[in-house]
């Protein structure tokens, strides 16, 4: 008989097998292997007639959930894993250490019904030792992790069920709202409010390039006349002006440029020179939050992509665990820290003593120790196997665990005053330098930096040795003026951040809230931002006015702290929902009155507080209605426009742009229809023909990205609205080939075959032949790679090519991509060595 060990995942289990004995047999579940129903029709017959079927909670009788096998992949997991019990003398539950984790155990044992003993066994990380250990130290499964789980997933039924048919009843079908949803969506939209009351302030200021010993270092005036100038930092961003019982001076054009003038006639003369030594010290290792915001950052990572590679990493036992808020490290994890400190960079690198950390973040859970390498002596990055986007992120994990045990940075900061007396004005000009004294934590890791040599030259910005009273030569003088800037709108990276400071979600849960909110309904992402959508604007002042609760931060945060109450076993899982949920004026009771009282059309106006007009969003997203000449004026507002920056300028253009109609670029020779420009909820596009009873439904394309309006002429307008142009008949079957451009950018097609065109110019001009020699290659090929080398063919038959990938060359055959092992000349890559490389990939 053998031992039936369960984790999520084949990779999890593949790494585990290899360091368990010959009679254990490890299997996965697929992830969850039971959840809620999603709606009535997948509950068991006995309870579809009950009025609370649709939540898949019996709201009546304490709580009680009713568990379904949703997915047919779990379905078949559990068949295979009941078919592996029965040879089983003993059942291991090994799924991950978090409370999810402890939930799939528990949901592991209800739907397996194991009548061999069982055990609990949990591990932070996957090497030969931890699980050893872990076999040696298991446990039963742990009730009140598992009610904790399970009171968050009830409580988020029960109010993100009820509340997201709300929104989508009275505001917009397809709409979501959740306990930790929308408090996201609520910061993203508070931070857009904050935008649209800022009001821009202007300031200007001198600076000036001087020279001492041939070494140049930059002064910017600091003072006039002993009162410091104003700066950005000294205004009031409700007004742009400079905020009250400020003692500054606000310099303006003209007198810049008088003090400009001043100054070139003047000398530049040494005051005082001050010199102050500190201390910085390494950022702690990373947590789940750290982590995200940091390859964000540095990786460009979205939250998700940085969990799924994280992920992959822990199973192929590579980092510990990768759900976590603390910041604590073993002593075994230490140990090897400084090991790898006095290797690699030194003893003078070490600190004496070991350093600790305290996790600050609020109701800090989930796993015990912080996101580092696994085992007692870290593999260096370039000696861990790994490639591309896991080897970039295993890279950032090593370098900031080593750096969290290294010496502190030392350093100098070296202020200089200068004064230029002329013209009765007696001018301060500063000068800041830093200077490096001793790296410390910075040979190994810069927060923010890819490069931490480099970056250590970024750091310093040295000045020449300045002595009192001495005059220095100025090369040139400068004028400039500056605005002050709005607050900064939320990236992933940032969002994660605050959601954090403020106690809302958990490790667990912080990818899956950044990817709910930024799939277009909520927010857009332009470049790293998340820009706030109207409807977003909508379902905030929604929630604001009929669930104040939903979006207090203070109120999710302590919801949070309950909920870990319950897994600390303080709390009843049954009277914390029943409070929430069920007495007098509860949350049923609140939905209840909202579906009874609250008029769409009144929650679906967006209030921006200085518009004359009522703007409101519909089926086709925002748009705006004004009064005019005594009639109501309908205008649709562009998504391009984000609600901070709509302004009435932008109405009154839009209104008359739709007054004036749209612009004709002239007449299609062969239909005789006018060429139309028209403005819609994505932007500019053609149109042929006004609509109307013969022309019901007029041909449209959109403009193609890198086309200006300005630009377009009847025969170009013409060409982009032939899309898709038939280049000709392929050879093999005499069916067309087209080019076109889809949701993904260019193409070419032939078939349900699409290859991918490197520009959207390419779309006119590529040929039959081109798009033949397109199509015959494999699928799956980056848009714009470049063949670095034609190696010929596979003995299995697939062309070999050399691709530059983004990091770095690889072999392509057929749907196998190898990267080339590092230090290979491409030039020198042989037939067979290249046939090697292939096989080897494949046979790993």
């Amino acid at each position: 008989m053998s031992k039936l060990v369960i984790v999520e995942s084949p990779a999890k289990a593949k790494t585990i097998q290899k360091y368990l004995p010959n009679d254990y047999v490890v299997k996965a579940s697929m992830g969850h292997v039971r959840d809620l129903p999603d709606n009535a029709g997948q509950m068991p017959a006995k309870y579809k007639k009950e009025s609370w079927a649709s939540l898949g909670v019996n709201v009546d009788e304490d709580f009680e959930a009713v568990y379904v096998v949703k997915d047919p992949r779990s379905k078949k997991a559990i068949a295979e894993l009941k078919s592996e019990l029965k040879n089983a003398d003993e059942l291991v539950l090994a799924t991950d250490e978090d409370r999810e984790g402890e939930a799939i155990s528990w949901h592991l044992l209800e739907a397996l019904k194991p009548k061999v003993p069982v055990k609990r066994m949990v591990f932070h990380e996957i090497t030969k030792s931890a699980i050893q250990s872990a076999l040696d130290d298991t446990r039963d499964v742990d009730t009140n992790l598992v009610e904790a789980q399970e009171a968050r997933r009830i409580l988020d039924r029960l109010m993100g069920y009820p509340l997201s048919l709300l929104v989508a009843k009275k505001i917009k079908y397809g709409l979501s709202a959740g306990r930790v949803q929308s408090p996201a969506v609520y910061l993203l939209v508070e931070r857009e409010r904050e935008r649209r009351r800022f009001r821009k302030g202007t300031y200007w200021d001198i600076k000036a390039n001087l020279l001492k010993d041939k070494v140049g270092f930059e002064a910017t005036l600091y003072a006039l006349n002993g009162t410091r100038l104003a700066t950005g930092k000294d205004f009031d961003e409700a007004t742009g002006k400079v905020a009250e019982g400020k003692d500054v001076l606000l310099l303006g054009e003209a007198q810049a440029k008088e003090l400009l003038a001043a100054a070139e006639a003047g000398n530049f003369v040494v005051d005082a020179v001050n010199e102050r030594q500190y201390k910085s010290s390494p950022k702690p290792p990373f947590t789940t939050s750290t982590l995200q915001q940091e390859a964000s950052r540095k990786l460009n990572l979205s939250a998700r992509d940085t969990m799924s590679i994280a992920q992959r990493l822990y199973e192929n036992g590579h980092i510990t665990y990768m759900r976590t808020d603390s910041t604590n490290l073993s002593q075994q994890a230490i140990d090897a820290s400084r090991a790898a400190i006095k290797d690699l960079y030194g003893d003078s690198y070490l600190p004496a003593n070991a350093r600790s950390y305290t996790t600050k973040s609020k109701g800090a859970q989930e796993a015990h120790e912080a996101i580092r390498p696994t085992g007692d002596a870290f593999t260096h990055p370039d000696k861990s196997g790994l490639r591309g986007k896991e080897k970039s992120l295993y890279d950032l994990i090593w370098k900031r665990t080593v750096a969290c045990q290294m010496e502190d940075a030392r350093k100098t900061s070296i202020r200089a005053d200068l004064i230029v007396d002329q013209d009765g004005n007696k001018m301060e000009f500063r000068a800041n330098g830093t200077r490096i004294d001793f790296p410390g934590f910075l040979r190994a890791y810069v927060e923010g930096s890819d490069d931490p040599e480099a970056s250590l030259e970024d750091q310093e910005v040295l000045l020449p040795k300045l002595d009192d009273g001495e005059t220095v030569e100025c090369e040139n003088l400068d004028a400039s003026s500056h605005e002050t800037k709005p607050p900064a709108r939320f990236t992933e990276a940032s969002l994660v951040r605050k959601l954090e400071e403020e106690g809302i979600g958990r490790p667990s849960t912080y990818a899956t809230i950044i990817s709910k909110i930024s799939d277009g309904r909520y927010a857009k992402k332009k470049g790293k931002t998340l820009i706030p959508t109207y409807l977003a604007f909508a379902v905030a002042a929604f929630l604001e006015k009929h669930f104040p609760d939903l979006v207090d931060l203070r109120f999710t945060a302590r919801m949070e702290d309950e909920l870990d109450g319950i897994a600390r076993g303080e709390f009843s899982k049954v009277d914390y929902l029943h409070k929430f949920y069920r007495q007098e004026g509860a949350f049923k009771d609140q939905v209840d009155t909202g579906d009874a009282t609250i008029v769409p059309n009144e929650v679906r106006q967006v209030d921006l507080g200085d518009l004359d007009a009522v703007l409101r969003v519909g089926r086709y997203g925002a748009y705006a209605q004004m009064e005019r000449d005594g009639e109501t004026k309908t205008v649709n507002v562009p998504d391009e426009i984000p609600p901070a920056d709509l302004s009435q300028e932008d109405l009154e253009r839009l209104l008359e742009e739709r007054e004036r109609g749209p612009e004709s670029l002239g007449e299609d020779p062969e239909t005789g229809h006018p060429i139309l420009v028209m403005t819609g909820r994505y932007g500019p596009y053609l149109q042929l023909g006004e609509r109307s009873d013969e022309n019901k439904k007029p041909k449209t394309a959109s403009i193609p990205k890198g086309m200006e309006v300005e630009d377009l002429t009847v025969e170009k307008a013409l060409e982009v609205l032939a899309l898709p142009r038939e280049l000709g008949k392929h050879p093999e079957d005499k069916k067309p080939v087209e080019a076109g451009i889809g949701r993904y950018g260019p193409f070419v097609k032939h078939n349900k075959e699409y290859r991918s065109l490197e520009e959207q110019s390419q779309v006119f001009t590529v040929t039959l032949e081109e798009a033949l020699e397109l199509l015959k290659q494999p699928k799956g090929r980056r848009k714009g790679q470049k063949v670095l080398k034609e190696i010929g063919k596979h003995p299995d038959g697939e062309e070999m090519k050399v691709l530059d990938g983004r990091y770095g060359p690889y072999i392509k055959a057929g749907k196998t991509n190898a990267s080339l092992p590092k230090g290979t000349n491409v030039d020198e890559l042989t037939l067979e060595q290249a046939v090697e490389i292939v096989d080897a990939k494949r046979a790993k």
